[in-house]
């Protein structure tokens, strides 16, 4: 008898342990299962967001890459160019959101010191050679800024390509090796723009704007727009080389490279006044 309830209570004891160790590998594969499943899913999903983003979405992206931010510093060349001649010019430029810009000519000597100032809807330029101070006026807004084939009214008027336009992706090519969404987009009727109708193509892994057209509003072609040259700088991939070409002058093209760029930097908006104009270096 005592051998027969030393083995029922063994084999209760052994039960109970297997139960309890049965118990825990059910909860092991459990967690597991839990695990795997939501590894898949992170990998999953990772490609979901660029599959699924909007036009719009994907047009805000590239435009926070430079615009996004509260401010900005830049230090930038820009080459003109021209069938017999070029030059280039120098520049440092600080930035406030969309309504506050100044930029400070370096190069060449002639021009260092000159100075632009945006503060919402006017410009104004300090010529410190003739120490002279002028608002720039409507007849000068489609004149290139600094002879280039970038204008003072794109400057003045630069628009939001997020809120003033609609968006419709109308493709995908490959630009430079990197595949791009074909992205147009149509002129708000409210808004004050100077392109009546763009397209740009964004490369889809780091929403760089590699190629654009600029359209007037009656749909003819007046600028080409190529990104290039591609760098991180302040910790952020971005196109560091631009270059505009004008559809109705062959041979004129202006090449725009950043050197230096600094993102979030102190600024205030009385940083943009008359009066830095002319003390700023």
């Amino acid at each position: 008898m005592f051998k027969y309830m030393f083995f029922r209570n063994y084999g209760t004891l052994y039960d109970k342990k297997r139960v309890k160790f049965d118990k825990q590998i059910l909860k092991m594969k459990t967690l597991f299962s839990a695990f795997v499943s939501t590894v898949f899913m992170v990998f999953s999903l990772s490609d979901i967001p660029a599959q699924q983003l909007s036009a719009t979405e994907i047009i805000r992206k590239a435009d926070e890459k430079f615009n996004g931010e509260k401010s900005n510093m830049m230090v930038m060349s820009m080459t003109i160019v021209r069938p017999s001649w070029k030059r280039t010019v120098e520049f440092k430029n600080w930035s406030l959101g969309r309504d506050y810009a100044l930029t400070l000519i370096t190069a060449p000597s002639k021009d260092a010191g000159q100075t632009f100032l945006k503060r919402a809807s006017e410009m104004w330029n300090w010529n410190p050679s003739i120490s002279r101070l002028i608002k720039l006026p409507p007849s000068m807004m489609s004149q290139g800024w600094m002879g280039s084939d970038y204008t003072n009214d794109d400057i003045l008027k630069e628009s939001s390509v997020v809120n003033d336009y609609t968006h419709e992706i109308t493709g995908e090519e490959i630009i430079d090796g990197r595949e791009c969404y074909r992205i147009g987009m149509n002129s708000k009727a409210d808004a004050a723009v100077v392109w009546g109708y763009q397209i740009r193509w964004i490369d889809k892994k780091e929403f760089l704007v590699l190629k654009a057209e600029l359209y007037d509003e009656d749909g003819i072609l007046v600028r080409s727009e190529t990104g290039s040259e591609i760098k991180v700088m302040d910790g952020r991939t971005i196109q560091t080389k631009i270059e505009l070409l004008p559809a109705d002058e062959p041979g004129n093209k202006t090449i725009i490279s950043i050197r230096e760029i600094k993102f979030n930097i102190p600024l205030e908006e009385s940083f943009f006044s008359q009066q830095n104009m002319k003390n700023i270096r």
